[in-house]
């Protein structure tokens, strides 16, 4: 019987709150332990304060209370004993038991009803083809399961049983030497190899010893062929293949590992080789440029030479690494510059088709070529080539930035067509690709599926033949995990084969009563090198009417899906990821009625997608903070991917007909992928869309494609083991700010993988903060950090995970993240994070840091090689397209980092009237662009108040990275000065990436206070807002007014009259077909639009 007052896995947020709705002294419940497996946490309300006793279990299962010391220990054969003797008076408790609080009614309702359209048991798995040996497996698999029969052979050794099976087989091909090796292995070897299995090891020592032995002759011949192959392929190709570059040959061992990098370079070799001939004889040696290989690109630009524009031609061979420009596309070639002569491409911020390239001439001189491109999604597709040249033919031994795809389908039940390639090339609508990246294989695919009818095998080699159809790559799969029919797939180039580690799969079932795995998620993570990698695929409860259901799905997973490193056990899954990325069926559908169905078709029709959105569940509460809290999505350019009438993607089909009634299914973005990375890594959505050509299922799939930074395998300079001493991480003037009315003390613990282990502080002073807060002080006392390497290159690349936890109970009160990436070395720097748990926002940290490295300097990464260049002058001109194209993107900004007692999920009056009339705008990637302004990337998206204000600059090397920057109020103002401001006191939220323009002048923070570093005086005359909203001014502007001391901004540098021309001049729409023939070909400089364009 399970009582009222016990809630099972409820949070402890959760706990206290239900605990502080009741006001009672006396008031309890019991809940399971966040800290211990099998234990319990009592909690108490006293005074409007929560006290939390911990339930714990001995050896005999019997329960106890834990004491302080010197207390008498009371055992109890079970919880009830414990609660009915705590309910005496002066029984040790801050009170005794008297109100148990009950267990809340869940929103289950008619949910039964809704599942059971679906599977009530798992689908059939497909018979296994088991490999049948002699003897006595042969008998199990014919005769009946007699018990006489079953247990006769375990009568014998496993030794002698092995020995026996051995000797029935027919051995007479296999040479004498490997007979008598795997004789000995099984006679004495064998059995200790058991023993460490026993003992929990995860590999076989003197089994992988005769693996050894056996394959030495094979190793050392594959190794004196491999080189032999390689030298006639690069005959043939005339360039290395991907994944295949020359390389020293070292001696290695036979060991397993080696032997199977081997055979798969051989596999890859032989498979290719006769392929890459035939081209190469039937074509001569232009034609090597198919398929995996590279072909040139050429693109038409406009270039300006003595003020006039003329036309030229960029071509791209990725595969010589050049660029090559010519005047005319069948002219000569004008000049060309290697890949080494290649330093920098520069997009302009303000003209999105227009491109800087910075290159080295032979007086090893910069010179920066400026040209305008036919849209800005062909200028995408030229930078994306010139990085894949640059990765291409690095000296660097491993990748900086690799690019991940990402898919999610739900199937309906349907086998899929025979053609699938399209949604693997990221073409339909939304935000796709350029042709000219067609060739560029991604690292690593990803995809998700819902209501998938295949067999794991079969379904495996569709999508490696569909991968090897586009790229001619064979793709290795690192792992595959299915739950009933939710599935995940992860392949990698084979070229990464020894890169990717600690593979992890796991699932959490969330159908009815969390047993059944109709709904549910299934998860895969590994390590990319020293970069962790999490992929979520969730399929959540469906129905319009299940918003709060499919909620509670959510922090089902975020709670219980165990993934990545085990030692970080204070953390879940937000936290434990390099990178984390969520695709699936959410099932998050419109919030509109039934009767507005047909009024939700015309908009879609129409592509008023901004409009329908403003009415997405899931956008609404992530603004409310309910799920998926600091996530990011990409902006929404494309239809609702459900439900569609199946074979057709020209009709939804809304209603069915059930027995209950009429059912609706609006249309509506069930299908989506989110990420969440930590502080300053890099990350770039390049797409984001859906296929409209796959119709056998009525949702269609959905596709997002990222350029994703890593880290490699740093090895320190002073051997193994040793701790280096030059390095250190200092915090300094730290306070926690917490969401809670627990009664206990709290310390700190830091978690790294650039430390031997997590470091515990001493306790921090309590103090009452506003509305109810606690704050947590430790000021200088916190542990100083010793990191295991101390070269900046590798300590730059890390964070630190912080966890507060209950001093009591050992349970975490918020986590955060703290990125080291600081430029200023050896000086202090302010740092803040928010603290989440359980993905509920519990508060903030705030402190400062202070970082020693050793001497060294950090080396340019190859994502560095694209930035952005932000035009002081459109960054107010694209005021309004800037904060309105994304309503989420405001909410997370201005909410997610509030000031102390700011109330995160109510947005103020300003972001309402931002908010009810959004505005689509030209996306990069997403049709046909013209030079208008655009939105800045998503890690540059400010707060709507931050927009109002001013621009953001960018950090330059010399100064400490904004996304750890937390303004702080003027001396002598308090905290309640601070929270009447219209803007609170927020850090700077982090950038996509984080490089940009060296050009910039200086940097503001989100209050408008200047930071640490080159100072950027201006004027309030300077770069009005061209808003027609009233704006409430913030104390930094008024200050500015007040000092009419302060210089002016220095002169901009005169622009080439070919930029004036683009700026004043109606500009140029290459959208042929793409356009919407209701709008006109100009931006309005005010008001509303939702022009778009479908790919």
């Amino acid at each position: 019987m399970v009582h009222c007052w016990n809630h099972g896995n409820i949070t402890r947020s959760k706990a206290e709150e239900l605990l502080s709705k009741t006001g009672k002294d006396g008031s309890f419940l019991v809940r399971a332990s966040e800290s211990i497996p099998r234990a319990y946490a009592l909690c108490v309300l006293y005074r409007t304060c929560v006290y939390t006793y911990r339930i714990l279990p001995n050896e005999e299962d019997k329960f106890t209370v834990q004491a302080s010391e010197g207390v008498p220990v009371r055992f109890f054969t079970s919880l009830d004993q414990l609660i009915e003797f705590y309910k005496k008076e002066n029984m040790g408790l801050v009170t005794h038991l008297q109100y148990p609080v009950p267990i809340e009614e869940e929103e289950a309702g008619d949910e039964l009803e809704e599942e059971t359209e679906f599977f009530l048991s798992p689908p059939e798995l497909p018979p296994r083809n088991l490999p049948l040996s002699s003897g006595a497996s042969e008998a199990k698999e014919v005769l009946p399961p007699d018990n006489s029969r079953v247990m006769e052979p375990s009568k014998l050794s496993l030794s002698e049983t092995l020995l026996q099976r051995f000797q029935g087989m027919d051995t007479s091909g296999l040479p004498e030497e490997h007979l008598k090796a795997i004789q000995d292995y099984l006679s004495t070897q064998v059995s200790l190899d058991t023993d460490f299995v026993k003992t929990g090891a995860n590999n076989l020592p003197h089994f992988k010893k005769l693996i050894m032995v056996l394959c030495k002759e094979l190793y050392s011949e594959v190794t004196r062929t491999l080189p032999t192959l390689e030298a006639l392929q690069r005959l043939f190709d005339q360039q290395l293949s991907p994944g295949i570059r020359s390389r020293p040959q070292a001696c290695a061992e036979a060991s397993p590992v080696n032997i199977m990098a081997k055979l798969g370079q051989l596999t890859s070799l032989l498979s290719s080789l006769e392929d890459k001939g035939k081209a190469f004889l039937g074509g001569g040696p232009e034609s090597t440029h198919r398929r995996s290989l590279i072909p040139p690109v050429t693109f038409e630009v406009k270039s300006e030479s003595l003020g006039i524009p003329q036309k030229m031609q960029l071509k791209v061979d990725v595969e010589s690494g050049k660029l090559i420009i010519k005047k005319s596309k069948d002219g000569p070639e004008d000049k060309f510059y290697s890949h080494k002569k290649i330093l920098q491409l520069i997009k302009s911020q303000k003209f999105h088709n227009k491109l800087v390239i910075v290159v080295e001439t032979e007086k090893e001189k910069t010179l920066r070529k400026e040209y305008v491109f036919a849209d800005s999604k062909k200028r995408e597709g030229f930078c994306q080539l010139l990085q894949q040249m640059k990765n291409k033919h690095s000296e660097q031994p491993e990748p900086d930035m690799i690019t991940i795809f990402i898919g999610t389908w739900n199937m309906g039940d349907a086998p899929p067509p025979k053609k699938i390639t399209s949604w693997f090339l990221s073409k339909g609508q939304g935000k796709t690709r350029d042709d000219s990246a067609d060739y560029i294989p991604h690292d690593i695919y990803v995809i998700g599926t819902q209501e998938d009818p295949l067999g794991e095998k079969e379904w495996l080699e569709i999508l490696k033949h569909s991968l090897q159809e586009i790229t001619d790559i064979t793709f290795k799969m690192v792992a595959i995990h299915t739950l009933w029919n939710i599935r995940i797939v992860v392949l990698a180039k084979l070229e990464h084969e020894n890169r990717i580690s600690h593979i992890c799969t796991n699932n959490v079932k969330t159908g009815i009563a969390n047993t059944l795995g109709n709904k549910g998620a299934v998860g895969v993570s590994f390590m990319f090198n020293g970069t962790s990698l999490g992929f979520v695929n969730s399929h959540l409860t469906s129905g319009s009417e299940k918003k709060l259901r499919r909620n509670q799905n959510y922090m089902s997973i975020l709670r219980f899906l165990a993934l990545g490193d085990k030692k970080l056990s204070p953390f879940n899954i937000t936290h434990r990821f390099t990178h984390l990325f969520w695709l699936g069926d959410l099932n998050y559908r419109l919030e509109l009625p039934p009767s507005e169905a047909e009024n939700i078709i015309q908009k879609i029709k129409q592509q008023q997608y901004p409009e329908l959105l403003l009415h997405d569940q899931l956008l609404t509460e992530r603004k409310e903070q309910k799920v998926f809290l600091h996530f990011e999505e990409e902006e929404i350019t494309f239809a609702p991917t459900y439900r569609f009438e199946r074979l057709t993607r020209e009709k939804y089909a809304y209603t069915k007909q059930k027995a209950t009634g009429m059912k609706y299914n609006l249309p509506s973005w069930c299908d989506r992928v989110l990420w969440k990375s930590y502080p300053l890594v890099h990350v770039v959505c390049q797409s984001y869309g859906c296929t409209s050509d796959i119709m056998t299922s009525d949702h269609s799939p959905v596709f997002a494609t990222f350029e994703v930074g890593v880290t490699s395998q740093f090895v320190s300079k002073n051997g193994p083991g040793n701790v280096d001493s030059q390095g250190q991480i200092e915090f300094l003037n730290c306070y926690a700010t917490l969401k809670t009315k627990s009664q206990t003390k709290f310390y700190l613990e830091f978690h790294s993988s650039c430390l031997e282990s997590f470091v515990k502080s001493q306790e921090g002073e309590n103090e009452e903060g506003t509305e109810g807060e606690l704050v947590v002080k430790f000021a200088d006392d916190l542990p100083k950090l010793t990191p295991i390497i101390s070269d900046p290159e590798y300590l730059l690349d890390q964070h630190i995970l912080i966890s507060i936890k209950s001093s009591d109970s050992d349970e975490s009160y918020g986590e955060g993240c703290i990125a080291l990436r600081s430029e200023a070395i050896e000086s202090l720097v302010p740092i803040y994070t928010a603290l989440t748990h359980h993905g509920e926002m519990m508060g903030h940290f705030r402190g400062e840091i202070k970082l020693q490295t050793s001497q060294g300097k950090k080396r340019e990464r190859l994502y560095d090689f694209v930035k952005i260049e932000r035009d002081e002058a459109s960054g107010q001109k694209s005021l309004k397209s800037l904060i309105s194209h994304d309503p989420i993107k405001q909410w997370e900004c201005s909410s997610r980092l509030t000031d102390l007692g700011k109330n995160m999920a109510e947005p103020s009056p300003m972001d309402e009237q931002l908010l009810a009339k959004p505005e689509m705008f030209e996306n990069p990637l997403y049709g046909a662009v013209s030079v208008f302004p655009k939105p800045a990337p998503r890690k540059e998206q400010e707060s709507p108040q931050t927009l109002r204000k001013d621009r953001l600059g960018c950090p330059d090397p010399g100064t400490p990275s904004p996304a750890v920057i937390f303004t702080k109020p003027p001396e002598g103002e308090g905290k309640l000065a601070s929270r009447q401001t219209s803007a609170p006191l927020l850090p700077v939220p982090r950038m996509r990436s984080f490089t940009c323009s060296s050009s910039t002048e200086g940097r503001t923070t989100l209050s408008g206070e200047k930071t640490q570093g080159k100072p950027k005086p201006s004027t309030p005359s300077e770069n009005p807002v061209p808003a027609k909203r009233p704006v409430k001014p913030v104390r930094s502007e008024m200050s500015q007014q007040g000092n009419p001391a302060q210089t002016s901004r220095p002169p901009l540098p005169a622009k080439s009259p070919a930029v004036l021309h683009l700026q004043h001049s109606k500009a140029r729409d290459y959208r042929e077909s793409s356009e919407l023939p209701h709008h006109g070909k100009h931006w309005p400089e005010e008001g509303p639009t939702s022009r778009t364009s479908m790919q």
